[in-house]
């Protein structure tokens, strides 16, 4: 059951509990400093918790791809729960002044991407286990 559910809905949360204050107030707190290294070629490496969220996204999008080879019946629920986050994306950041953010968009194209690769790769698997005789 638990499978069905898209993992992309995981930084849209996260970004609206930002909105709500939860990661500190201000103007933007996604370019809240999360650490900083000092590289060896003397340059500071550094992560903002927007940059962070981005990364969290792509490493829930690479497990969305996996998931999407699957024939099963629960893969049609999965890419259809998929399609209304992306909408609910699409809506956030038309109506939602915050969401009017890069590193919302940044979440929205995954999203977009997410649908996209999910149908491709579910109609690729999905024509190989059709046999012609």
């Amino acid at each position: 059951m638990f499978g069905a559910i898209p993992l992309l809905i995981v930084p849209f949360i996260l970004y609206n509990l930002g909105l709500l204050g939860i990661f500190g107030s201000g103007d933007d707190p996604w370019a809240t400093e999360m650490f900083s290294v000092r590289m060896m070629s003397g340059g500071v490496f550094s992560m903002t918790l927007g940059d962070l969220i981005v990364l969290i996204a792509l490493i829930f999008l690479f497990v969305e791809v996996v998931k999407s080879t699957r024939t099963t019946s629960a893969s049609i629920m999965d890419h259809l729960l998929s399609t209304f986050v992306f909408v609910a994306y699409l809506v956030e950041f038309l109506l939602v002044k915050g969401a009017a953010h890069s590193v919302f968009f940044t979440l929205m194209v995954i999203a977009l991407i997410d649908v996209l690769a999910g149908f491709s790769v579910s109609m690729r698997s999905a024509a190989r286990d059709i046999n012609m005789n």
